[in-house]
């Protein structure tokens, strides 16, 4: 095991290159990600990973998927509670996006066995997260410099809701209330 650990809000020693199944604790996951912004923090309004995951389950249900599947998505980043949101972008490098991959998808692995979940992401999730991404740029941040590599191909359109960023702890509550529907129903 690594000597490479965090404390987690709950007080846990968290090893996330080596995670352990029984060290993941929901409550830690909800804290963590309402705290972190999207977009490395380069958004109009602050706006947390917790809510991007609680829209993505929500349009997941809207859909009507299973609850396994909105599950899935409400934490689908959930290994972002122990390693931060990596922007999409420096995600896709070799330089470093190869090596984080690698360490959030042991960590996800390890996620979906603590939740009961399958281990590979389902593609309704995939295609829920790129389309809010596309509604997230429309809402939350300025005009773009250049066209963004998710614009080239197939034009995928926004949500036609708007977004209106919550706070911290409104992200944190409604996180965990969707935990909680979707977890046992």
């Amino acid at each position: 095991m690594s000597d490479c650990w965090l404390q987690t809000f709950s007080g846990v020693q968290f090893f996330p290159l080596s995670p352990r199944v029984e060290d993941i604790r929901i409550e830690d996951i909800a804290h963590a990600l309402s705290n972190q912004c999207r977009f490395s923090g380069h958004v109009k309004q602050f706006y947390s990973v917790a809510e991007h995951s609680v829209r993505i389950a929500r349009v997941l249900r809207n859909q009507g998927c299973k609850n396994e599947v909105v599950l899935w998505g409400l934490l689908h980043d959930a290994s972002e509670a122990y390693l931060v949101d990596l922007p999409r972008p420096l995600k896709r490098t070799r330089e470093l996006g190869d090596a984080y991959q690698k360490i959030e998808q042991n960590l996800m692995k390890a996620v979906c066995q603590r939740f009961g979940l399958p281990i590979f992401q389902p593609h309704c999730v995939s295609e829920a997260d790129h389309r809010i991404l596309i509604t997230e740029k429309r809402d939350l941040l300025g005009p773009a410099p250049a066209p963004w590599s998710e614009e080239q191909g197939v034009a995928i359109e926004p949500y036609v809701w708007k977004i209106y960023p919550w706070t911290p702890d409104q992200a944190e509550a409604a996180f965990l209330e969707a935990f909680g529907w979707y977890s046992h129903a």
